[in-house]
């Protein structure tokens, strides 16, 4: 559309600016990946093939590296990288060679149960979302505790991080700033506690994660371990790290509620009005069905932390005592049939009706499509390592590095090197998808049991994703809350070096136990 010169003697217009230049955005974990297959991939024509000799369970033996010829042609080399994102879901190792690919007879090499797992769990979390029973018991909860600050930011964090510890509740605390911050302000706190409470309630659980299938899950299927394994530790870590956590956003609720000088973020316009008439909302109705609903969540996770946990070993302390006739040693299969039932109960206590039930169980498995591609993705990145044969090649390299160090100082060598990683793959599941077939033979080397590993591991990914810009949990939080980035880090700093030193001494007592 053109418009008509200005008439004599209006302004001159000022020259038109050229399209905005394009922000630096930074890729998504699905393009890391694809960068790092084909990094891989061409990484394998200069590392020279090898090999471990291994004992029954397939782990391998220190000190047995030896070169291979390696027998892969070039256009079986460019299969392999065509073929990764499908070996990676359901490649099959073959028996003789030990090579993985879709037509080979043999043991499921590919991720197809987690995959499967991760779509379950999905479609349940958005089952029990459209029933708004979780919202509004968080929104009854916060209600309730309106008039007594500090006991309200402690049960938020504390309901967020049980969230967080057993189904990697995270990005789902977004929808929750609507609530938090009128609330938090009426109490006469600052957008920063908001924050706090939802960030790092939530993030301190998904670090010290017990259950959580997305990063526990994952991490100890790549590493050949149960579910359970390493429960005890982890459990101990999260009722310490929730309190020290908690403790120290309450600690600076109260500093601001006595001089709102002190805060780090200050207020905007109307802010400090809102002290006055916040707290006079009416209290939402949990009704019937919302209880209902939140009983069977509670009843479906605890079943699940029942369902794999190694109860003869974690009761008499023997990693190899004899399983309790009771015992369900449940691993993926069963945990996805778990969840697709529990979806479709949910559905029908909910009386949602068939179209609807249908529709939304799909729409949640389509909602969490993009974290199971990773794991797809990344798995197929161990393919191509394993069928070029270099990943014994890698362990090799690194054996001299861990071989003669204690227990306690391997465990914090992986907590450290994952934290740059993490950065990179903010995603937990490919993250632990790539790391894991390489940490959990090193584990072996070093004496190390392969649950502490997980447990490393998984503390620098969630420490990470307390602060990192790549967190989608981080960015969306201080946007939704109107509080700078860089006040955040502020706020946050002190906090993270405290969680760092904790961590350290945690793996150090996993080490020694």
């Amino acid at each position: 559309m053109t418009t008509a010169p200005p008439g004599p003697g209006a302004p001159a217009r000022a020259p038109e600016e050229g399209p905005a230049a394009p922000k630096f955005a930074f890729p998504s974990a699905l393009t890391i990946l694809a960068v790092v297959t084909l990094a891989v991939w061409l990484l394998a024509f200069l590392v020279p093939a090898g090999q471990y000799e291994r004992n029954d369970s397939g782990v391998p033996l220190s000190g047995t590296y030896h070169r291979v010829h390696d027998t892969q042609s070039f256009t079986e080399r460019l299969t392999d990288l065509f073929l990764s994102p499908v070996n990676g879901l359901y490649g099959i190792k073959d028996e003789r060679t030990g090579e993985v690919g879709p037509g080979f007879s043999g043991d499921l090499y590919g991720s197809a149960g987690v995959f499967l797992f991760v779509l379950s769990i999905g479609a349940f979390i958005t089952v029990v979302f459209a029933t708004g029973a979780l919202d509004r018991g968080i929104a009854v909860l916060a209600h309730r505790l309106r008039d007594r600050g500090a006991l309200l930011i402690a049960a938020v964090m504390l309901v967020f991080s049980v969230l967080g510890t057993v189904e990697g509740f995270a990005e789902e605390t977004l929808g929750f700033y609507g609530l938090l911050v009128p609330m938090m302000l009426a109490l006469g706190y600052d957008r920063l506690v908001a924050v706090g409470s939802a960030v790092l309630g939530a993030g301190i659980g998904v670090l010290c994660s017990t259950v959580n299938p997305f990063a526990t899950g994952v991490a100890s299927s790549a590493a050949e371990i149960s579910l359970g394994d390493g429960i005890a530790l982890r459990s101990l870590m999260w009722v310490v790290l929730t309190a020290v956590t908690i403790l120290y956003v309450v600690r600076y609720a109260r500093r601001v509620q006595r001089d709102p000088a002190k805060s780090l973020c200050g207020f905007l316009p109307g802010d400090r009005e809102r002290k006055a008439t916040g707290a006079d909302q009416e209290e939402p109705e949990l009704t019937r069905l919302h209880k209902t609903v939140l009983v069977l969540v509670v009843l479906v996770f605890s079943f699940m932390i029942f369902s794999v946990v190694p109860w003869s070993g974690a009761l008499t302390g023997e990693a190899e005592a004899a399983a309790y006739s009771w015992e369900l040693d449940w691993s993926f299969p069963q945990l996805s049939a778990l969840f697709m039932c529990a979806a479709v109960l949910v559905g029908l206590v909910a009386r949602m009706g068939e179209a609807k039930l249908s529709a939304t169980i799909v729409q949640g498995a389509a909602d969490f499509i993009s974290p199971a591609l990773v794991i797809m993705l990344a798995r197929g990145v161990t393919v191509i390592m394993n069928n070029s044969k270099i990943t014994d090649t890698v362990l090799h390299s690194i054996e001299g590095v861990v071989e003669g160090t204690s227990s306690a100082a391997f465990a914090v060598m992986v907590f450290v090197v994952n934290l740059p990683l993490a950065f990179l793959i903010p995603s937990t599941s490919g993250h632990a998808t790539l790391a894991m077939p390489i940490l959990a033979p090193l584990a072996d080397f070093a004496g190390v049991s392969r649950a502490l590993t997980v447990t490393a591991w998984q503390s620098a990914s969630g420490w990470m994703n307390l602060w990192v810009p790549t967190s989608a949990v981080v960015v969306g939080g201080v946007a939704l809350a109107k509080v700078g980035y860089d006040k955040y880090l502020r706020f946050v700093w002190p906090l993270l070096a405290l969680l760092f030193v904790l961590i350290c001494g945690f793996l150090a007592l996993g080490a020694a136990m």
